[in-house]
């Protein structure tokens, strides 16, 4: 993957996030600077989601740990490097933990 094509499909993410944060029921406020997204839960807890363009990856820190995401070129879809969840899948299982109610995220 180019360094173009990484860039086009990690702020798809961003994007993806900040549209999906305005639909989302449960409290939650978010905040960009740059490549980071910040979401804050009402609890003041927050989940930072980064791009790490010097080695084409999406990063999450949560309270459950820190995970980090490569494209997947045959499947579409943002993977993690450790256990091959689904980068909104797993965006989404953080998020219900810190919200202490259902939280979705989609691509």
């Amino acid at each position: 993957m180019t360094d173009s094509e990484y860039l086009t499909r990690a702020e798809a993410v961003l994007t993806a996030i900040e549209r999906a944060s305005d639909e989302i029921d449960a409290d939650i406020e978010f905040e960009r600077s740059g490549n980071v997204l910040t979401l804050e839960f009402e609890n003041k807890s927050k989940i930072i989601v980064n791009l790490q363009p010097a080695m084409h990856e999406v990063w999450i820190a949560a309270k459950s740990g820190g995970f980090h995401f490569k494209f997947a070129d045959g499947e579409g879809e943002w993977r993690d490097t450790r256990s091959g969840k689904e980068f909104f899948a797993a965006l989404s299982e953080y998020a219900t933990q810190q919200a202490g109610e259902p939280v979705e995220f989609r691509a």
